[in-house]
């Protein structure tokens, strides 16, 4: 057999978890047709010789729904190996979307996925070339992406669409839910994978009012979920809160048939060792007939932040009445942070609440005090005789309010980290890629996994760490044509270096539409990543250019057409 590609005399972890072998793959239209031994003359070749071969990896958390209109490559996940990606989590989304919405659903997303409203407008423009769900993936799929794309239908602008601004704030009535169960309908036969949405008290959209999926009832959760159990098909992405907690996970799970998944159980989220509770119960719903697993990150969870935008602190009522106030008088938030008393304020109510945040927290860009960067903000107060808080907001006041913070949020404890990505009844995920570009940049979880904890921890074998970033996760999402090597199946493979596999550096660049920036780290030991049999990464560099002609498919109901 002659073959359009032939990977050759690397180690083959197929991503079942099983041991990997030396051999070959061969593949020809797309897909693997010889795997072991693959004789014969190929039109290409990659020698493998001393790298692992394995499945792309599945990346189910991620907020490209907007980036993936203006960067059909999706960077940066194809650096880092992923070749599939799912899109809608936490319940956001921009479809579907009417033309008078389009201005708040941008805003949403600009305040809960700290994405710059400026590159959003400029990336989207005017005319969108969509306005209900199965036009949105109509045009993905015209466009084409580098890597595959999954979509769940998001809660958030499903009620925008449905109820209009009163979404954020008030219930649903029983005629709208109805319209709502349809939507969703609709939606599921066009393709998405699942419904997302999120109840957590931190998820404030425009104006500082809470995300609109923060308004609904357990009842108008449970018909929604029901309309997948009807089909028997589908899952649940949620981001948790105490209106819908895992109790009410399990019971939509079991009612239904449904699979739930939430974010995140991070170390330190419930206090210190308080995750073991979690994973007891995850353990016990399991036992009794309920799916509901949790996700969790590999890396600590670092956020930067700025205090025009203190999206972290969202969750402290005092901090989100002053973004409300803000955004009708300008200018409140600087007063509030000049002010002594409310200075005395923030350091009372963070320090109980945050267990000590201040004292991870580092300077990461602070033009009128360079000589302060990448310093921790506690030993540079203490030279400097002064208090974090009030060095961080001198800081921010002498900076226009733009001078960078990261703060080590999560997720620190690499003892609870373990515990976490080990755990049968979790499911490794949390990339968040495409949100929070200017603040955080975890798309490189992957790289991570098999660096730090495979390779210099050994807390996970190379097959284990495969199986968790390739069949698990999309086993779990209903993906059922990716996540494992086998003869017939999608040719999406990754070669790479287990001794040199890492994440870079996190970079500032300066690449989204209207110029703005996002934090980037390109990855080590990645040789070569494959979509349907497409060569789209090489040595580092991109293989394909973004107005070729694009391998990524958009995987319906979890499968290529």
């Amino acid at each position: 057999m002659s073959y359009d590609l032939k990977i050759t005399g690397g180690t083959i972890v197929d991503g079942s978890g099983k041991p990997g072998f030396v051999g070959d793959v061969g593949v020809k239209d797309g897909r693997i047709v010889a795997l072991g031994k693959a004789e014969g003359p190929a039109t290409s070749t990659i020698d493998a010789t001393g790298k692992a071969v394995s499945p792309g990896f599945v990346d189910v958390h991620t907020h490209y729904d907007a980036q993936i209109l203006w960067d059909r490559m999706l960077s940066i996940s194809p650096w880092h190996g992923v070749t599939t990606t799912v899109i809608g989590n936490c319940g956001f989304g921009v479809a579907p979307t009417r033309a008078a919405h389009r201005k708040l659903i941008m805003q949403t997303l600009e305040k809960v996925e700290g994405m710059s409203l400026e590159a959003l407008e400029a990336g989207l423009g005017t005319a969108w070339p969509f306005e209900t769900f199965p036009q949105y993936l109509d045009a993905l799929e015209r466009q084409g992406s580098a890597i595959n794309v999954a979509a769940l239908f998001g809660h958030t602008p499903l009620r925008l669409y449905v109820m209009g601004e009163e979404s954020t704030e008030r219930a649903a009535t029983q005629d709208e839910v109805g319209t709502m169960k349809k939507l969703v309908r609709e939606a599921m036969d066009a393709g998405a994978i699942g419904f997302g949405t999120s109840v957590s008290v931190s998820h404030n959209g425009y104006a500082g009012k809470p995300v609109p999926s923060r308004q609904a009832t357990v009842e108008e959760m449970d018909a929604l979920v029901s309309v997948m159990g009807e089909l028997k098909r589908g899952l649940m992405q949620i981001t948790i809160g105490r209106d819908f907690s895992t109790r009410h996970m399990a019971e939509v799970s079991r009612k239904y048939g449904v699979p739930v998944t939430w974010t995140a159980l991070l170390s330190h989220l419930y206090g210190p060792g308080g995750h073991r509770k979690q994973l007891d119960l995850a353990a016990e719903q399991r036992r009794s007939g309920a799916i509901v697993i949790p996700q969790v990150s590999c890396r600590p969870l670092n956020f930067e932040f700025t205090f025009a935008e203190p999206f972290i602190f969202d969750v402290m009522k005092f901090m989100n009445e002053l973004a409300v106030a803000d955004a009708k008088e300008p200018g409140t938030r600087r007063r509030a942070y000049a002010d002594p008393a409310w200075r005395e304020k923030l350091r009372s109510e963070v320090t109980p609440l945050f267990r000590n945040w201040w004292d991870r927290v580092v300077i990461a860009w602070a033009p009128s005090a360079r000589e302060l960067e990448e310093q921790p903000l506690a030993a540079a107060a203490a030279r400097l005789g002064k208090d974090p808080v009030d060095l961080a907001l001198d800081l921010a006041l002498a900076n226009d309010l733009q001078a960078r913070f990261r703060m080590a949020v999560m997720n620190f404890d690499e003892q609870e980290v373990a515990e976490l990505i080990t755990d049968p009844n979790t499911i490794i995920a949390l990339s968040d890629a495409g949100a929070h570009a200017s603040q955080l940049c975890d798309a490189c979880y992957s790289t991570h996994l098999l660096g730090h904890w495979v390779r210099e921890k050994k807390t996970l074998t190379l097959e284990q760490a495969v199986h968790q970033l390739t069949q698990r996760p999309a086993e779990m999402f209903g993906i059922t044509d990716r996540g494992l090597l086998a003869e017939g199946r999608p040719a999406d493979i990754v070669v790479f270096d287990p001794a040199t596999v890492a994440p870079g550096p996190l970079k500032r660049v300066f690449d989204l539409p209207a110029g703005a920036d996002r934090l980037v780290s390109e990855a080590s030991g990645i040789d070569a990543v494959i979509v349907n049999g497409t060569l789209v990464r090489r040595d580092g560099k991109d293989a394909v250019a973004a107005n070729d002609r694009l391998p990524g498919r958009l995987l319906r109901h979890g499968r290529a057409a």
